[in-house]
Formats: C-alpha cells, structure tokens, sequence
C-alpha cells in the first residue's frame, strides 16, 4: 500500500481538530462507540482550553493507501511543534475559517511549509456558519498562494460537508515518501513521551532502511545506545508492530530511562551502522520568556527536577536550568516561547506531578554591558548600559479596527513600520516592539479592541539599546524576590501601581494590616495597604458603660499592632499565578 504523510496546519480556532476527527470517522481508525470530540487532543488540559497543545500523529487506512497524519496547534506559542511535525511530512492541508480569513499564524505555518517544500492544500473550513464569507476567504487563499480559485476545497469539517474531497486530495497531491528499504536504517525523531518501563518512547520518521523489534539502537547525536523494548503505529494509540520500514512514521520505545540522553532531532541507527550520516535535524528554539518555578515544598525540588525533564522530553521548547534565591530555596529558571506556554508548563506540573509552584512574574532576557544576560531577578545594580529584544509584529485586522489597534500601540513603545492591504476590509499592520511590551496582555487587549477579529504573530530582530531599571517589591516590609521585574524607566510607576493593585486583590487579608510597596533603589514609587481583618469585639456586650467598650477596642488594637511587627504574609501558589497571568 501506497504511504501518504501529511498535517493540518492553521490559525488557531479555525477548525483543524474537528477536521482530523472527521478523518477519523472516515477511515474508520476509531470504532463510532469510542468517539468524542477533538478525539486527538489527549490532555484534559487541551479539552478544557479548547486548543491544541501537542501534535498529535495518527495511522489511517483509506481506500488502497496508508495515510499518516500529524494534528497540530495554531497557536504562536506552539510554533515549535508545528515546525517538527513538517519535517516528518510530505504534504500539508492549509485551513482557513471562512468566517475569519487568512490570520496571522495562517501566514507564519504558511511560511513553515514552504520552506520544507511541502505539497500545499488549500482548505475553506466552516462554510456552513451564518457569518461565513466563502468568497472573501478564497479569494483571499488564491491570491496568497497565487493559484486558481477553483483549487481550493471548500468543507464543513463540523457536518463533514467534502470532507472526502481533502482526503482524495492528499492522496493526489501529496507525493509518496521515496523508499529504499536496501539502505542502512535511519530514522528522525520528531517527538518523545517517558514511560515507566519502555523508558524514552522516540516518535520517528523513517527515512531510510528498516527496523525489527529487539534490535539495539545508537543515537547519533547523543552517543547513546538503547536495547529496542517496543516499537510499532499510532492508531493513535500505540500499536506494536514486528518491524518499521522507510516511509513510515512510528514510534520506538528505546530502553532508555534517563529522559536528558534522549533528545528531540537526534538521528537513530542500528548498533554498529555507525558509518550512517546524520538526517538534518531542528534549529533549536530560542526562549522568549523567562520565570522562575519554585516548589511550595522545597522537599519537592527533587521531583520538580525530575518533572521538567520528563516534560523537556513531550516539549522540547522548555529549557531550564538550576537557580537558587535565599528567600525562595532552590528552583529552576525556565524558558519559555510565550506566556501561554508557561501558563501550560505550571498546570501540567501541578495535574501530572502534583506540584504546587511558587511562579516569578513573567520577563525577558537583558543584556547589560554588552557581556552579560540578565533576568529580572538578577538584575546587577551597578549596570548602566542596558540592551532588551524587540520583534517585528504583523497583525491582521478588519480595517475598521485599525484606529483602536494603532490606539494600543501607541500605548507601548512600538514603532510603526507599514500597513499591507489583503482587500478592502482587511489590512496587516506591521510595527517593531520591544518583545516585554506584548508578553503578557497584549494579545488579550487587541482580542478585546478587534472584537476577537485580529491576530497577530511575531518574530525576534535581536537586541536593541534602552533605558531600564529593576523594580523590587515589598509586603509587609519584606522584599519578595518573586515580584522583582525590569521596567523601562518612563514606565517605572505606571507599573509599580499596577502591581501593587493587583497584589491587594490577590492577597487575602491578614490578622494585621498589610503595606505592598513598588521600590526602586531606596525609593518607594507605589503603595497600596490591605486594611487588617476586623473582627466585632463588642458584639456580645448589651447596653453598659462605653469605655468597658472602649477598652476592648484598644486591646484589639494593640494585638493588631503586635501582629504587625511579628506578622508574617504567607504568599499561595493561587496569588503567584493570578498575578502572573497579569
């Protein structure tokens, strides 16, 4: 049987896990008693958010062909994901919501894919919506691609409307991955899980040779060597299979119980084919934000250090590294492409580990001296030259949002740059920014000035001079490291109030009254108090002489006071991360 090898790839929302679930349905791969809804979106955290989180690979049979699909996420902060799975394919199915048209992250997978000179299907998703425009959205298609209108599918993933046209297309278009099963094995790891027993699970694209259970395997790479405890197709559970030949994606269990050794984009061989080349693997991501992970427990740092590395295995875009804080105990500095990334990082750390984290406030990296890179809670204080990055951002917005979006950027330090027209309704605005002013928020702010219709994507241009300060933060007199961030100088109170606020919403109130201070220096720029928690001392008391009254109210005032001097605030995870998520 003929292989196919394909993905989806698209804008967030646009429809790519209900089409691979119509997939599914169609080929069969899962009995209709067992189906649900994003079938492919394993994690309970990608159900609850309604988006992909991992790709997904899945084995079908239709009609005379295997077709072996690779489910992905839409959003920026998954990028890495999608950029591993076009490696492992030939061929890529283009969605686009009808109702929204082409978006940003429509753009940038774009990009992806043509750099891997894959076969390019253009898809209409969601025509059967009352607010669909089925003519904008493929005329917008045909223009990007520079093909006729008449290419492009037009479905309803949803009620499976052509849904078989796609798959026939894939089986046209796409072509067949060359395969010479006489050449000495090699295969590409793509992806990776920890087992307890098989060890590291390698999810793999075969490129050359074939593979047969209990064979012993090298990483190229990594000089590491594995006995074979399993391997075989994602149906998409795993399903053991005898061998693997060229052409095919799978996954191989290598024995391999230290997660660290095992690394996505190594090559593996059979054990003594050591004269095998290297396939070409994956530029390594560059983080875009750092924060710090504590555990509540510092007992726990030890399992924390043992859940990273498992999850470094499942998403290769994590790196980490030890720090240690006198306020804090031991934790990791982690890195991140986004903030919704460390936002999923510290969920599936809590539901898969059970580890409650003390989470620093989001920052970049900064360059201080042109020597050395500092986060915000390093920052040295005798720095006087200072460099942060800046993006480049393009977002794509119905034309009658463009004065609130050029509103909230003049709100950042951005710089506009141009404005691209798709149509009449539709433009791509582009400005350069630095990348602290749209980490956290900003893509929340233009959902909310866009009525949800623009998207945008970003890219980093490197460092750039500026003007920065390190903002600490004191409650109750004491400096909580957690909360220390850099800000640009103009910007120091502005930010310093809003973190304060944020604290005196997010702490609970104390036995005593609470002071929150933003501190630059010896200088306190910003200060909010939680008032203490009072209790009715009188209320038992029925008429009688006021001062017996009197008395217990200064009493009460005085423990208070007591209180405060010897007081201390215990700060929960809940606090952490409401404040983090800004």
């Amino acid at each position: 049987m003929e292989i196919r090898n394909f993905c989806i790839i698209s804008h967030i929302d646009h429809g790519k896990s209900t089409l691979a679930d119509r997939f599914l349905e169609m080929t069969g791969s899962v009995a209709s008693r067992k189906m649900r809804p994003q079938y492919l979106d394993s994690m309970e955290l990608e159900r609850e958010k309604g988006i992909t989180i991992k790709m997904q690979p899945v084995r079908m049979k239709y009609k005379d062909y295997i077709l072996n699909l690779v489910d992905t996420p839409g959003h920026v902060d998954f990028s890495y994901e999608v950029s591993r799975s076009l490696a492992a394919v030939e061929g890529a199915v283009l969605l686009v919501d009808a109702s929204k048209g082409i978006q940003a992250q429509t753009l940038a997978n774009l990009e992806l894919a043509q750099k891997q000179s894959l076969a390019i299907i253009p898809v209409v998703n969601k025509i059967d919506m009352v607010q669909a425009n089925v003519e904008e959205a493929v005329k917008e298609l045909a223009e990007l691609l520079k093909i006729e209108e008449k290419e492009i599918i037009k479905i309803s993933a949803k009620n499976g409307t052509n849904v078989d046209k796609v798959l026939q297309a894939v089986i046209e278009k796409v072509p067949c991955p060359g395969i010479d099963s006489g050449k000495p094995f090699r295969a590409l790891i793509f992806d990776s899980v920890y087992d307890s027993y098989k060890g590291v699970v390698a999810y793999v694209r075969v490129f050359d040779g074939e593979i047969e259970s209990r064979e012993r395997i090298s990483l190229i790479a990594a000089g590491v060597e594995g006995e074979i405890k399993e391997l075989g197709y994602f149906t998409p559970d795993f399903l053991p299979r005898a061998k693997l030949v060229a052409g095919e994606i799978g996954y191989i269990a290598t024995g391999v119980k230290e997660p660290g050794l095992v690394r996505v984009g190594d090559t593996i061989v059979l054990k003594g084919e050591n004269g095998s080349s290297p396939l070409a693997g994956y530029k390594e991501p560059e983080p875009m934000v750092y924060a710090s992970l504590y555990p509540e427990d510092p007992d726990d740092f030890d399992l924390l250090k043992d859940a990273l590395s498992k999850l470094k295995l499942n998403d290769p875009a994590l790196v980490f590294e030890p720090e240690t804080k006198e306020a804090l105990g031991r934790g990791f500095r982690c890195g991140f492409l986004g903030t919704l990334h460390a936002e999923i990082i510290s969920e599936r750390l809590l539901r898969e580990f059970g580890l409650n984290l003390v989470i620093s406030s989001p920052s970049v990296v900064y360059k201080a001296d042109d020597k050395f890179i500092y986060s915000a809670s390093e920052w040295p204080e005798q720095a006087q030259k200072s460099e942060e990055p800046w993006v480049l951002i393009e977002v794509i917005t119905p034309s009658k949002y463009m004065g609130k979006i050029m509103e909230l950027f003049s709100n950042t330090r951005a710089v506009f740059i141009e404005t691209k027209y798709m149509s009449k309704e539709r433009i791509i605005l582009i400005y350069e920014a630095p990348l602290r002013e749209i980490i956290v928020n900003f893509y929340d702010k233009l959902k909310g000035v866009s009525q949800g219709f623009a998207s945008m994507s970003y890219k980093i241009l490197g460092y750039r001079p500026s003007e920065l300060i390190k903002m600490d933060i004191l409650i109750a007199g004491d400096l909580e490291p957690a909360f220390s961030k850099i800000v640009p100088k103009e910007k120091a109170y502005e930010e310093g109030k809003a973190l304060v606020l944020k604290l005196k919403e997010s702490l609970p109130a104390q036995q005593f009254s609470v002071a929150l201070q933003a501190v630059i220096g010896g200088k306190v720029i910003a200060r909010e108090t939680i008032k203490a928690r009072r209790k009715d001392v009188t209320g038992y008391l029925y008429g009688g002489d006021y001062t017996r009254k009197r008395k217990l109210l200064e009493k009460q005032k005085k423990g208070k006071k007591l209180l405060k001097e010897k007081g201390e605030v215990r700060i929960t995870t809940k606090t952490f991360l409401e404040v983090f998520r800004g």
